[in-house]
C-alpha cells in the first residue's frame, strides 16, 4: 500500500514536470516554428542545462527573422554566454538594416562586447550628435584673456568603434586646438570679429583620428573677453621685483647694522683697556713712592703739568662746557 503511494507520488510530478515542459518549451518552439524561425525543440530544451534563458533566444531569433535578418541560434547562444547583450545586438542589425548601413553580426557582437551601446551607435550614425565642450580660456599675444564655447557635432563611426578613442578624447582635442588658435592670433579682436577662424582651424586638424567618431562641424557658441592676463603678469613681476629690492635691501642694513655693533664692541673693548691701563697709574705711582724713585716734588710738578694741560684744552675749545675735575 505504502509502495503503490509513492509511486502515485512520482507519477503526478512527472505529470506536474510534462505539463511544465509542454507549457514553456513547446509552446516556445510552436511560437518559433509559426513565425519561421527555425529552432528545434530540443535545441530549446537543452538551452536550459547550458543556461541560457530559451526566451529570449527564441525572442530574438523571432525579431531577427521578421526583419529579414539570418542568425544562427548558436551564434546567439554564444553572445549570451559571453556575457553579451543579445536583445541590443538584434535592435542595432535591425535599425542598421533599415538605414541601409553595412553591418554583420560579429561586428555588431564585437562592438557589444567592447563595452559600447551598439544601438546607440546605429542611431548615431543616422542622426549625428553635438557634444557641448566646456568653457576653453585661452590667451592671445596681447595679454588678454578670451573664453570660448563649442558645440561639436559627431557621427559614430562603426568602423573604428573597436579600439577608437570616446567623446573625452574628441573634447579634450577640440579644447586643445581652440587654445591654439587664441593663442596664436596677434590681438583678441581678432578672434571677436572672426570667431569662425576658431571652428575652421581646429577643423581643419583632422582632430577625429583615431576615434570612434566622424567630426561633422565645430561651431563657436559663446566667445567672452576674460582677464588682462598680461598686465597682471607685469604686476606680478613688478610685485616680485619689489619684494626681491626689498630683501636685498634688508639684508644690506642688517649686514650694516651688524657691522656698527662690531665697531661698538671694538670701541668698548679698548675703553675697558684704557680704564684697566688708567687704573695701573695709582699702583704704580704708589710703588714709586716706596721705592723711591718718585718724590714729593716731582708729584706736583707731574700735577701742575696735568693742570696746565687741561686749562689749554678749555681755552682751546670754548664751547665744550665744564670738564669734570678726575683728580677727585
Amino acid at each position: 500500500m505504502d509502495f503503490m503511494y509513492i509511486l502515485a507520488i512520482l507519477v503526478g510530478i512527472l505529470a506536474l514536470v510534462v505539463v511544465y515542459f509542454a507549457f514553456s518549451y513547446i509552446g516556445l518552439w510552436i511560437q518559433a516554428l509559426v513565425s519561421g524561425a527555425k529552432v528545434g525543440l530540443f535545441n530549446i530544451i537543452f538551452m536550459r542545462f547550458r543556461k541560457v534563458p530559451p526566451k529570449l533566444i527564441v525572442t530574438s531569433k523571432i525579431m531577427a527573422v521578421k526583419a529579414g535578418i539570418d542568425i544562427a541560434t548558436d551564434n546567439l547562444e554564444s553572445h549570451y554566454l559571453a556575457g553579451g547583450n543579445v536583445s541590443r545586438v538584434i535592435q542595432a542589425l535591425i535599425a542598421a538594416d533599415k538605414a541601409n548601413i553595412e553591418l554583420s553580426f560579429n561586428r555588431t557582437a564585437a562592438i557589444d562586447l567592447a563595452g559600447r551601446d551598439v544601438l546607440e551607435a546605429v542611431q548615431m550614425s543616422v542622426n549625428p550628435k553635438v557634444i557641448e565642450t566646456p568653457m576653453v580660456a585661452a590667451m592671445a599675444k596681447d595679454g588678454i584673456q578670451l573664453k570660448a564655447i563649442s558645440r561639436v557635432t559627431v557621427r559614430a563611426n562603426i568602423d573604428r568603434l573597436v579600439g577608437g578613442a570616446g567623446a573625452e578624447t574628441i573634447l579634450a582635442r577640440v579644447g586643445e586646438g581652440i587654445v591654439t588658435t587664441i593663442g596664436s592670433a596677434t590681438t583678441h579682436k581678432e578672434v571677436l570679429e572672426n570667431p569662425d577662424t576658431i571652428s575652421k582651424t581646429v577643423l581643419s586638424k583632422g582632430l577625429d583620428a583615431g576615434t570612434a567618431y566622424e567630426i561633422l562641424s565645430i561651431d563657436i557658441a559663446d566667445v567672452d573677453v576674460g582677464k588682462n592676463i598680461g598686465a597682471e603678469l607685469e604686476t606680478d613681476r613688478a610685485e616680485a621685483d619689489k619684494k626681491i629690492a626689498q630683501a636685498k635691501a634688508e639684508e644690506k642694513r642688517a649686514m650694516a647694522f651688524a657691522q656698527e655693533q662690531e665697531m661698538k664692541a671694538r670701541v668698548q673693548e679698548m675703553r675697558a683697556k684704557v680704564v684697566e691701563a688708567e687704573a695701573q697709574v695709582p699702583l704704580a705711582m704708589a710703588d714709586a713712592f716706596r721705592s723711591g724713585n718718585l718724590g714729593v716734588m716731582d708729584y706736583y710738578k707731574m700735577q701742575n703739568i696735568s693742570a696746565d694741560t687741561k686749562m689749554r684744552d678749555k681755552i682751546a675749545t670754548p664751547d665744550a662746557g665744564p670738564q669734570p675735575d678726575t683728580e677727585k
